[in-house]
């Protein structure tokens, strides 16, 4: 068993932070990347910092697009969603979040240094404000329009 080093004993801090606030998200990444490093699979971290955030979005596509396939979602919701103004504004915050996240991925892409700030403000939020953290994509998107760039 390797020894505890900073990086698990930050990230055995996030675990019980995780389940001080009772956020399973939180917990079960840090418990992961935590059984990752104690069976001596760091070379696999490299990996996971690369595709990570692409496996995220996919699989959040995925519980998205689930009411779709199960046809709790059809097509007259779908129309119907273009007639009632609570999910007109939906769409558009929708399409502003999209597009904030897409700002986000290309600030963090050409400042990683900003990527410390934003990861520690999402634990934060995740841990104590039952956030989710999807945060530091919508957080880099509007950093990069106060930042300008």
């Amino acid at each position: 068993m390797p020894q505890l080093d900073m990086s698990m004993m930050m990230l055995l801090i996030f675990a019980v932070l995780g389940i001080l606030s009772k956020n399973s998200s939180i917990t079960v990444a840090a418990v992961f990347l935590l059984l990752l490093k104690a069976a001596q699979l760091e070379s696999t971290f490299p990996w996971i910092e690369k595709h990570g955030l692409n496996i995220g979005i996919i699989a959040l596509t995925i519980g998205i697009l689930a009411p779709f396939a199960t046809g709790s979602v059809g097509w007259q919701q779908l129309l119907q969603s273009f007639v009632h103004w609570k999910s007109i504004a939906a769409i558009v915050v929708g399409i502003g979040v999209a597009y904030l996240g897409a700002r986000g991925v290309n600030l963090m892409s050409a400042q990683p240094t900003i990527v410390t700030g934003l990861i520690i403000g999402t634990i934060i939020g995740v841990a104590f404000l039952k956030g989710v953290p999807v945060g530091p994509l919508i957080a880099a998107g509007i950093l990069s329009l106060l930042v300008r760039q």
